[in-house]
């Protein structure tokens, strides 16, 4: 009878043990363990970092199925804070489905939201949706009430998908600008309202552009990441990188910086400084929740260390479970 009751306790020790160990360690990868989330875009306000993601909800062999953006908050890195759906893609009246990769920006004390959505027939195909808030956590509500940008727009392009995937970067003399595109990469200046183009359309593809622009600038130079592939090597896509001495370009294509997403055919990046250390938003398909696995519609939400040589280039990034649970970079 003892050694039955020593027997059991063991096991029930291994067994908790195990569950320990199976347990997220706060910090690592990925992120959010509650929802698939995809397309991470941070914003940092004060001594708190926002992360805007898309959240995925496909079913069995959906491949997307999205709905709203959620957004997260932290002030370590470690510790993240919910705050629920800030929009719903109904909330554009003009658009029917499809809340896809977005970014936010704060600018004249609002917060600014830039969503790729699917417009309704009107004007068919892939569309830049804006909406505005006085807090980084919304609610968010239509602030033009139209399309800022449609694919008519961009008739130099391949298919109806092509304006997707938005990102915005307010240069040092206060100006805004917005890329995006899918196959193509367009940039263009907004104007101080936020919700109209300053001024022409410019393609700016660069080597194996696939889609997932990010803009960001550190020091005299600026940066265009972006979702890359290489279609007579590669099925899936990896990220890569270009510099440039002004937003304007010339665009130096610098390689890749990242491989592939485990489980994932698409990736998309998302950089910021945050309390001194620069990181690398990313997404895999890693997570299962419930009966569901990952998938190219079930996405999770990744955070990298992210560091630069002397000459301004980007050390290349090796995609981790532990992520910022490692120890921080010197």
């Amino acid at each position: 009878m003892g050694w039955r009751a020593i027997g059991l306790g063991a096991l029930a020790l291994l067994a908790s043990g195990t569950m320990a160990a199976s347990a997220p360690v706060p910090g690592s990868n990925p992120l959010f363990h509650d929802k698939f989330t995809a397309d991470p875009a941070p914003l940092v306000v004060g001594d708190r970092l926002y992360l805007y993601v898309g959240h995925d909800e496909a079913q069995r062999d959906e491949m997307f199925n999205m709905k709203e953006w959620l957004v997260y908050s932290t002030t370590d890195m470690r510790h993240w804070t919910a705050h629920g759906p800030i929009m719903n893609v109904k909330d554009f009246k003009w658009a029917k489905q499809d809340a896809w990769a977005s970014q936010a920006i704060r600018k004249n004390g609002r917060y600014w939201f830039y969503a790729a959505v699917e417009h309704d027939s009107t004007h068919p195909g892939k569309a830049i949706a804006v909406a505005v808030s006085d807090k980084p956590t919304g609610p968010f509500v239509d602030a033009k009430g139209s399309a800022l940008i449609t694919n008519e727009m961009t008739p130099k392009g391949t298919h109806s998908w092509e304006d997707i995937d938005p990102t915005v970067l307010t240069d040092d003399d206060g100006t805004t600008w917005i890329a995006w595109g899918n196959r193509q990469c367009y940039i263009a200046k907004l104007k101080p309202n936020m919700i109209e183009l300053d001024g022409p359309i410019t393609e700016i593809t660069p080597p194996h552009f696939e889609e997932g622009p990010w803009l960001h600038k550190r020091g005299k130079l600026y940066y265009l990441t972006y979702a890359s592939l290489d279609r007579s090597k590669h099925r899936d896509e990896k990220v890569s990188y270009s510099t440039a001495p002004t937003i304007r370009g010339p665009w130096t294509y610098r390689g890749e910086l990242t491989g592939s997403g485990k489980y994932s055919f698409t990736i998309h990046p998302g950089i910021i400084e945050f309390k001194k250390h620069w990181y690398l938003f990313l997404h895999n398909a890693t997570l299962a929740i419930g009966d569901l696995n990952g998938s190219i519609g079930r996405r999770a939400v990744t955070v990298e260390y992210l560091r630069y040589n002397p000459d301004g280039t980007m050390r290349p990034v090796v995609q981790t479970e532990a992520g910022v649970t490692a120890p921080a970079p010197k």
